[in-house]
């Protein structure tokens, strides 16, 4: 059974604990991204090492690929990839949206074309809910339209209205209210009137948690943070909020500082397989010439595996030579850093000590690592 407890609030940062079927997660949270079931280089035993309280599932791509018919004749995506902590799955609406050569979009749902073999599909709020129902996470996605960047205003609200009317169809749809939630996404690009339209229509439906979609797709920071900061004071304080595909470490501590919960983002990791690591200092090009002969871990205080058994010398040897080892290294310490950004946000919180916090961390997170 889905729940949610408001715990402490700094300012406008929130320390909270999520209940579900499948455990509880503490919040801030950071969600790892394992689009086809799986976080790429990680198993899941290494994803409890980092600490990850919950990891993302996509419905489009899991779809595709096994197929959810599938997932769920193995006993549904938590028996078929071996992972015992919550889950969340994703709408598909983004990765549908994204295919804008290969769909149409009408008031009954998107008929696309798939990007793998050019077959034909049609997600509509109730496939999309059988889809992910299947699939079985404990906290799933009602079906939207993400308006593109940038965006007439005339578009994002025909496209709100769509998503809106999407949403209730949605939930009538959804039956599997004992095990799993089903958060609603509000849409409206960086029109705050329509955000605000949509937040407060969402309420009206009534959806245990509300997802914020539709940013981090090529707008400036400053109108990420200003509609994430107008939000705040609308949604539902008794309820968590999902900040989608975002971000980077100053990202969250922004966000976080704006009253949002959850995150999640390729980001961590994508990165770091390519050898652009995050830490405490900023980011480190471990490519670069001056860690060759660098026999220091990435980061001396830090607990991950990577940290506490190989130096940055060895580490830059391995991406530099595109070594499988390298990647799964840097991966375990990027997401060991994420997990530990938000269990030292947390504490902050709950500690009365985030604008602290706050101050010491956001200086440095987006530097470069000399």
């Amino acid at each position: 059974m889905f729940g949610y407890t408001l715990l402490k609030t700094c300012g406008k940062a929130r320390a909270g604990i999520i209940q579900t079927d499948h455990g509880s997660i503490l919040t801030p949270v950071f969600m790892p991204v394992g689009t086809l079931g799986t976080v790429k280089a990680m198993s899941p035993h290494e994803l409890e090492e980092v600490q990850a309280q919950i990891i993302l599932g996509n419905t489009y791509h899991l779809y595709m690929r096994p197929g959810h018919e599938l997932i769920a004749r193995a006993g549904g995506l938590h028996k078929y990839i071996n992972w015992k902590r919550p889950m969340l799955t994703d709408s598909g609406g983004f990765q549908v949206m994204s295919l804008a050569a290969l769909r149409k979009i009408t008031k009954e749902g998107v008929k696309f074309q798939s990007h793998i073999d050019g077959s034909a599909h049609h997600f509509t709020p109730e496939k999309v809910m059988e889809i992910q129902q299947a699939l079985g996470a404990d906290i799933i996605m009602s079906f939207d339209e993400c308006p593109p960047y940038p965006a007439t205003r005339q578009y994002v609200e025909k496209s709100l209205t769509t998503t809106l009317e999407w949403a209730e169809r949605g939930k009538k749809a959804f039956t599997n209210t004992q095990h799993q939630a089903l958060f609603g996404i509000v849409q409206g690009g960086i029109y705050p009137d329509l955000r605000e339209k949509s937040a407060l229509a969402l309420m009206d439906i009534d959806f245990p948690g509300y997802s914020i979609g539709g940013l981090a797709v090529g707008e400036e920071k400053e109108d990420m943070f200003r509609i994430t900061d107008f939000l705040n004071d609308i949604l539902p304080k008794n309820k968590p909020r999902y900040l989608m595909g975002v971000g980077t470490p100053s990202d969250l501590i922004n966000n976080i500082d704006r009253g949002v919960d959850m995150f999640d983002c390729v980001m961590p990791t994508r990165n770091a397989r390519k050898g652009s690591i995050f830490t405490r200092y900023g980011k480190m090009i471990i490519k670069a010439a001056r860690y060759k002969e660098d026999f220091r871990p990435i980061d001396p205080l830090c607990g991950c595996y990577t940290c506490t058994h190989f130096s940055r010398a060895y580490i830059r040897h391995l991406i530099t030579m595109n070594e499988i080892l390298g990647m799964r290294l840097t991966t375990i310490h990027s997401l060991w850093f994420y997990q530990e950004l938000m269990r030292e946000a947390r504490t902050a919180i709950l500690e009365d000590k985030w604008e602290d916090f706050k101050a010491a961390v956001l200086p440095v997170l987006d530097t470069i690592v000399e």
